[in-house]
């Protein structure tokens, strides 16, 4: 009995202590616990509010990422296009070129075999004119050399 008794004592005892921890716990849970709850969940919500901000700029940026992209295939291939234009047009111009010079090229041909055929014209009575000379003058030669036995060369 005296062990019931010397419980029931220390039972008071602790009573006391027990309450103040108690009256701590709710002191604590009103100027401690509870704003940093609250500030916890502050935290969250602008925590969702900057990812759900993140994720909006994120896709915007992607949005005008792609639009850039896209823009950029267009100028490219306008680009190209204008070069393949311009390089287009340097080949028509460099075949009407070719062809200018190739026409000139045969009128200089032509030109020059009118020439040769006047000259040939112009040439041709003095040559026969001088021909039957030339011919005299090579039999002439020919009658005139002296004939050796013997095959060896003319001394």
């Amino acid at each position: 009995m005296e062990i019931l008794q010397q419980l029931g004592q220390l039972f008071l005892q602790a009573v006391p202590t027990v309450v103040i921890v108690f009256i701590f716990y709710l002191f604590l849970r009103w100027a401690f616990f509870a704003p940093i709850e609250k500030a916890m969940a502050e935290r969250a919500a602008r925590i969702e509010g900057a990812q759900a901000e993140a994720a909006r700029v994120e896709a915007a940026a992607k949005e005008e990422s792609d639009a850039y992209n896209a823009a950029l295939k267009k100028a490219r291939a306008q680009i190209f296009v204008e070069q393949e234009h311009a390089r287009q047009h340097v080949l028509d111009e460099r075949s009407r070129l070719l062809k200018a010079m190739r026409a000139r090229a045969q009128e200089e041909v032509e030109a020059t075999k009118k020439r040769i055929a006047d000259d040939i014209s112009a040439a041709r009575p003095e040559i026969e004119r001088q021909t039957p000379g030339l011919a005299d003058q090579i039999a002439r030669a020919i009658l005139e050399r002296p004939i050796q036995l013997g095959g060896g060369p003319a001394q």
